[in-house]
């Protein structure tokens, strides 16, 4: 079975669409990458290299120094597939972020996107 296409993009082309996804809300870089770092443990230096060295969004994922806990609670439809009912992979993880990413777009304050309430 061959991996899926995103596996192996350079985590830095999808970042860049996260990025104006984000912008073209009037939301900031600096808060979209503050959820990845929140999601994935990663420093802002070490997530400014993965973007520039061609890591592939697979690796970004399974090395990622410390998934949080929390991101589990993300919950809704992304690409027509919930989030809460996918098998535990690279993909449910992709998906976490597209969600959060997809929040933060539409409006939603970093704190609810973090669900420092529930």
């Amino acid at each position: 079975m061959t991996k899926p296409k995103i596996y192996t993009m350079a985590f830095g082309k999808v970042y860049d669409l996260l990025i104006k996804k984000v912008e073209k809300k009037d939301r900031t870089k600096a808060e979209a990458d503050e959820i990845i770092r929140w999601m994935t443990g990663y420093s802002q230096a070490q997530l400014n290299q993965i973007v520039e060295d061609g890591t592939d969004y697979e690796t970004f994922i399974t090395q990622a120094p410390q998934l949080n806990p929390d991101r589990t609670k993300v919950t809704g439809v992304i690409c027509g597939i919930r989030v809460e009912d996918m098998d535990e992979s690279v993909m449910k993880e992709i998906r976490y972020l597209d969600k959060m990413i997809d929040e933060l777009a539409k409006g939603k304050s970093l704190e609810k996107i973090f669900r420092q309430n529930k």
